[in-house]
């Protein structure tokens, strides 16, 4: 087993120390990801872990009478990996971009190492191109000319297997007092994308974009475009976490969780620019916001003048017409949850042996 759990600690390692590569388009619009997939790799060796240790388990059967559950409620910190990240890192954790997170989970113990557990989680993630890339940075300009943002509420119900590097094989009276674990499983969420508009060409307010296929989704020719995304979507959560006992009935402790998704979509942007003529206006309005970041940029670059295309819409050159690069397909979003846990652990209802 402690040969599984150090991988397991080593591929988390490397991931910390940032083993993340920063992706260029053609259009020189920076995205980031790739690196998360080593997170990817660790589900895969928590689950074969947890599969390797049933034999174990049941030849070590310990008394039912140490089985037990508890409720918890976890308060995070949220934010996402995708093609409006926040910084060119994988880290991604600028504070301006951070959201919070609640969640609620109920937990089985099963084994002196296994449970399992089910959490419900509400969160929101956001991504700013204005705010998170700056003209001053010659690396950040493409994503700053760019100009897109949203927000992202999301609502996920997980199921994971926790695996406790120190076992308790007696009641939860005599649990170690400080316990680091690891975690996989799976997780469906819904989420609904939407970006703020206030630049006076359709009404000021938030609008949700999956409806509009800002990408061309739903253009009445259909052609070249990819069909609508759904906002059910599934997602790999793997994570690893520290709880230390407080008293005999409650615990606290510190957790992080990846959910590695299989969908490109959270930000609502993925491919390439729509012909504006293909969408509706507000979609058409909202798929590119390019023109009103020429403001603050210096005019004597003609990259940075705006113009018009052949159904009037404004933009700046290598932005908005049809082909034209908005995202990067080659790799899936991601979320994140930081944050601390609080746990209560019911009593066991154990009846005594009957007598006759």
């Amino acid at each position: 087993m402690s040969i599984y759990l150090l991988l397991i600690l080593k591929n988390s390692y490397n991931f910390a120390r940032g083993s993340t590569s920063i992706l260029c388009c053609k259009k020189d619009l920076l995205v980031t990801v790739d690196g998360m997939k080593n997170i990817f790799s660790t589900s895969l060796i928590l689950l074969t872990l947890v599969f390797a240790s049933m034999p174990e388990v049941e030849a070590q059967r310990f008394n039912r009478r140490n089985l037990y559950n508890s409720v918890g409620v976890s308060l995070n910190a949220m934010n996402y990996f995708g093609d409006v990240t926040p910084e060119a890192d994988f880290t991604s954790l600028r504070l301006s971009s951070t959201r919070p997170s609640l969640s609620v989970f109920f937990t089985r113990k099963f084994t002196p190492r296994i449970s399992g557990r089910a959490t419900f989680t509400w969160g929101r993630i956001t991504g700013d191109d204005s705010k998170s890339a700056s003209p001053d940075e010659s690396e950040n300009l493409p994503r700053y000319r760019r100009n897109l943002s949203f927000r992202n509420d999301i609502k996920e119900l997980s199921t994971v297997a926790v695996f406790d590097l120190f076992e308790n094989r007696r009641t939860y009276l005599r649990r170690p007092d400080f316990t680091p674990y690891a975690f996989a499983g799976v997780a469906v969420f819904h989420h609904n994308p939407k970006a703020y508009y206030d630049g006076g060409d359709i009404p000021t307010g938030w609008y949700e974009l999956q409806p509009l296929g800002t990408e061309g989704q739903y253009a009445e020719n259909g052609e070249g475009y990819l069909k609508p995304y759904s906002r059910v979507q599934f997602a790999i959560p793997v994570g690893l976490g520290v709880k230390y006992r407080l008293d005999k009935r409650w615990d606290v402790g510190f957790e992080i969780t990846w959910r590695k998704t299989f969908t490109d979509y959270i930000d609502d942007v993925s491919t390439v620019y729509a012909d504006k003529a293909d969408l509706n206006p507000v979609a058409a309005v909202l798929s590119d916001r390019s023109a009103a970041a020429a403001g603050s940029l210096p005019q004597d670059n003609p990259r940075n003048i705006p113009v018009t295309d052949a159904s009037g819409y404004p933009h700046l050159r290598g932005y908005g017409l049809k082909g034209d690069q908005r995202g990067d397909s080659s790799d899936k979003d991601w979320y994140i949850t930081t944050g601390v846990t609080l746990t209560y652990i019911l009593r066991p209802n154990v009846r005594g042996p009957k007598f006759r």
